[in-house]
């Protein structure tokens, strides 16, 4: 039967309603599920809240100079976290008109732009429908997600996305979220973040970039390999003019600025990949770090968390004295001098070989401990370590594993091997404290292993493949003085580490006196081919100790300059003062002869003659009030070597510079003499604050009156009397100063002072027979002194620094108690017999409020082989 209209209407609207039932059941369903799904993401692996207020970023150390100029940095990636209002305007104007133009609008998700691309991908078909993705979601996923794999997960990672947008949303502002977008991007060529990006594609701070450049490395944002300015060039710049479109249609630039900036090209003139090593003083920022990793380690320093600073990610800045202006002239006047001194060493020994060299002093162990070293330096290189590793590494991993606490360096297989050749050889080590008995018993239990004949075959091979491979010339790239610091060469291995070898090195360090603040630090001739720092390595120092005896004998004696003393042999005899020596010393001047006329003290320091020095020891009758001297000074008269040996040795010795002493300790001392008789101990780290500027670290000055003013002012006026020379005409600033040169001329010293800075220098080779083989060449004013007139002269002569040619050294108020006309001493002294009487010296006049170091007078410590 046919239904009625009625009935067709009512089974519709059944239908309907059927259907609109399990339209809204469906969409309930819908949005309970994806609550339930973005709830169920948001109690997964995403960030919590303080990791959100916390983001994992690796930030490099900065260093800053005197003037808080940043000169270096500590990095993994080389990263600066640069705030909104550090930001360079052309940048933010750039991303946000580039990478999100709705950026200020939405709240992390731009639901417009969303449904556009949705509308026109999945409706319209449109391949290129624009990106969704806000400049909160491309933060996000930089720090938080990774990189998906399959499809689904990079569908998950997009909601995961969503809900980190919107969390950092709640967290930060706009301006911060910019900032931590820019600051974390890898601009690849090991640019991490803006500030490293514009500092190697430009060369220059990112605030400083041009509005085409800021457009450049905006564009690298889309893809930076793509982009990459160095390697596409064309397309990087393609891209840069995309962005500049994007800021001409948000009327950020006008039509002729687009056109202007479209037509520059793309300069990549200044682009420079950065090196922990190059750069303004790379001595003293290696030694820096080591000082850092050393004071992070006490607990005063740890971070409130209990932890360790790590200068290489935790984006500290560190403040230091020294003045990258001046250390630029120090660097240049190192390298002229430097060069031209290393010329005269491969004349002088052109034809000769200085590690095979021998005269008839050069004894068979003096010729042993050379091949001894040349054998330590081929197994300290990568070469020797990669051979070893194949023939070595699994033997001696076997055995160290198989016996407990054994140890299988070079040093210990051939102790092993000299036990088994020579018996009885571990029990002499031990009774010498060289090693210990439970080392021994190791030793003896790998001789036994039946291991032991694979460990002796496999260094048999080894050792003759090292004699093959190292005689066997090869290309290569070693230091040369020239544009690059390098040449490519053809050389066997051995002779390019004795070639290394044969380099004259420096070490050289200036201080404010006023201050005690280090301004320039010089560690050796370059830091890629060299890592050495010489600053702080102990060399002996010759005459430069001298003034030190001087000081210690003006005081006690109260001698005048002009004090004449006859140049003849002059003899310490056991039995004598406080010298607890057990034979006669008798020192030779440099000459080895004696003019047996009178010489003035000042002459005698001018001339730095050996025999007037010892008169003077004789005077004192002891070595401890020098020590005490010197101690005060801030060479430390307590330090040991590990032997138990003093560093600064009690004998009489020190007196002509039996003594191995730093740059650093030497330069600290000299530093009294132009404070007017203050110590102050050099300080290079003034302050160090953490990445958020919470100050963690903070400098204390430490300083003491080490000399009577009046006695230190006779003192200087004795160093500016050695200066009086031709060699200083060129000098506009007052000085004084004194050379050292130690015995077969191995160390060259001068110790500069002017009333400003003080400058603290050794020149030579790393190893003794690296050397000059005359006093004309290997004397310290020859080898040492020509540096600091030259950086003295580049100071005078760059007037954009502070520095005060005209000042005077202080001289203190009223009568010295001594003499320093020589021609009104000699009236006297032919008067009334002036000099022939003790000064008015009392103990604190010398030392001040310190006390004196104790000392031990044990005999055994005094023994003396001239």
């Amino acid at each position: 039967m046919q239904q009625s209209l009625a009935d067709i209407r009512s089974e519709r609207q059944g239908t309907h309603k059927k259907l609109m039932r399990w339209l809204w059941i469906g969409l309930i369903l819908g949005m309970l599920g994806l609550l339930a799904f973005f709830l169920i993401l948001s109690t997964g692996d995403l960030p919590s809240f303080k990791d959100l207020e916390n983001p994992k970023s690796e930030l490099a150390t900065q260093i800053f100079g005197d003037k808080q100029d940043v000169f270096g940095r500590y990095y993994i990636e080389n990263r600066v976290a640069m705030s909104y209002d550090e930001l360079s305007p052309h940048l933010v104007n750039a991303v946000v008109a580039t990478e999100d133009e709705r950026f200020r609008e939405h709240s992390g998700i731009d639901f417009r732009a969303l449904g556009r691309v949705l509308v026109k991908t999945l409706l319209l078909s449109q391949e290129s429908a624009g990106g969704a993705s806000t400049l909160t979601q491309q933060l996000a996923k930089l720090l938080f997600t990774e990189k998906p794999g399959s499809g689904l997960e990079r569908v998950m990672q997009k909601f995961k996305e969503w809900i980190i947008a919107l969390r950092l949303e709640r967290r930060y502002t706009k301006e911060e979220i910019i900032a931590m977008y820019l600051n974390k991007f890898e601009f690849i060529n090991g640019a991490y973040g803006i500030q490293a990006a514009a500092e190697i594609y430009f060369g220059k701070d990112q605030k400083d970039l041009t509005i085409e450049e800021a457009a450049t490395l905006i564009g690298m944002l889309k893809n930076p390999s793509l982009y990459n300015p160095r390697s596409r060039p064309e397309r990087t710049q393609q891209r840069r003019n995309v962005v500049l479109g994007q800021m001409m249609k948000n009327d950020l630039i006008n039509q002729e600025q687009f056109d202007l900036y479209k037509s520059r090209p793309l300069d990549m003139s200044n682009f420079k990949r950065q090196n922990q090593s190059e750069g303004v003083a790379p001595y003293f920022r290696a030694v820096l770090a080591e000082d850092l990793k050393r004071l992070f380690k006490q607990k005063e320093y740890l971070k409130p968390d209990g932890t360790r600073y790590n200068i290489y990610r935790d984006g500290l800045k560190v403040f230091t004295t020294i003045d990258p202006q001046m250390q630029v002239h120090a660097e240049e006047a190192m390298m002229k001098h430097m060069k031209s001194l290393q010329s005269k060493f491969w004349k002088h020994w052109k034809g000769k070989d200085p590690w095979t060299y021998k005269t008839d002093e050069t004894t068979d162990r003096e010729m042993e401990i050379r091949k001894d070293v040349l054998n330590r330096l081929v197994e300290g290189s990568e070469r020797y370590k990669s051979l070893r590793d194949k023939f070595m590494g699994e033997i001696t991993h076997k055995m160290t594993t198989d016996i407990d606490g054994l140890r299988l360096w070079d040093s210990d297989i051939k102790r092993i091997f000299e036990e088994e050749e020579n018996p009885g050889y571990f029990d002499r080590m031990i009774k010498k404290k060289f090693f210990s008995k439970s080392r021994a018993d190791k030793y003896r239990r790998a001789m036994k292993s039946e291991d032991y004949a694979k460990l002796k075959k496999q260094w048999q091979k080894l050792r003759l493949r090292v004699k093959n491979v190292f005689k066997i010339p090869v290309k290569m790239t070693v230091f040369a003085y020239n544009d690059k610091m390098q040449t490519d060469t053809t050389m066997s291995p051995i002779d390019s580490i004795k070639y290394h070898r044969m380099f004259m090195q420096i070490g050289s360090m200036s201080v404010d006196p006023n201050t005690g603040d280090v301004k320039t630090w010089i560690g050796g001739i370059n830091h890629k081919y060299f890592k050495y720092d010489h600053v702080r390595a102990r060399r002996q120092v010759g005459s430069t100790f001298k003034p030190f005896v001087y000081s210690t004998a003006i005081a006690l004696q109260g001698f005048s300059p002009c004090f004449k003393v006859d140049d003849i042999p002059y003899t310490i005899s056991p039995g004598e003062g406080n010298f607890y020596v057990n034979k006669e010393w008798t020192p030779a001047n440099s000459s080895d002869k004696y003019s047996k006329e009178s010489v003035t003290l000042r002459d005698a320091l001018r001339k730095s003659i050996n025999s007037i020095t010892v008169y003077l020891m004789k005077q004192i009758r002891s070595v401890n009030p020098v020590i005490g001297m010197v101690h005060n000074m801030g060479i430390d008269s307590t330090a040991k070597y590990s032997n138990g040996r003093y560093i600064v040795p009690r004998v009489p010795s020190i007196a002509i510079g039996a003594t191995d002493l730093t740059v650093f300790e030497m330069t600290g001392a000299y530093n009294t003499f132009a404070n007017n008789g203050t110590y102050i101990k050099p300080v290079f780290i003034k302050r160090i604050e953490d990445k958020n500027g919470r100050v963690i670290y903070n400098s204390v000055p430490e300083e003491r009156q080490a000399l009577n003013p009046r006695w230190n002012y006779v003192m200087v006026d004795m160093l500016k009397h050695v200066n009086s020379s031709w060699y200083f005409n060129k000098l506009k600033t007052e000085t004084g100063g004194k050379t050292g040169t130690t015995n077969n001329h191995v160390d060259g010293w001068y110790m500069g002072i002017t009333p400003n800075l003080v400058v603290g220098t050794w020149v030579g080779g790393d190893e003794r027979w690296i050397r000059f083989r005359s006093l004309s060449l290997g004397a310290g004013g020859k080898m040492a002194r020509p540096f600091f007139i030259d950086f003295i002269d580049a100071l005078e002569e760059d007037k954009s620094l502070d520095w005060d040619s005209d000042a005077r050294f202080k001289r203190p108020a009223g009568d010295l108690g001594v003499e320093l006309d020589c021609t009104v001493y000699d009236e006297l002294a032919a008067e009334e017999g002036a000099g022939d009487e003790e000064g008015d010296f009392m103990f604190d006049d010398l030392f001040g409020d310190e006390d004196l170091p104790t000392t031990k007078n044990d005999t055994t410590e005094f023994e003396i082989d001239f």
